[in-house]
């Protein structure tokens, strides 16, 4: 006995069309956290760059 949603969930598990999507998405999300980690390790050196900076235009 077959239940008459079965052949919509089997398309469903097997449909790929948003997977590309999700890797672009899985990308971004991998970025966003390498350059966060970098500004977090980078932050106090950065800080005191740009406060040299702000000194010499005042």
């Amino acid at each position: 006995m077959t239940h008459p949603f079965s052949p919509a969930f089997t398309k469903l598990l097997h449909n790929e069309d948003g997977q590309g999507l999700v890797e672009y998405g899985l990308i971004l999300a991998l970025v966003v956290i390498v350059c966060i980690a970098m500004l977090r390790s980078m932050g106090g050196s950065l800080t005191n760059k740009f406060t040299e900076i702000n000194n010499a235009i005042n």
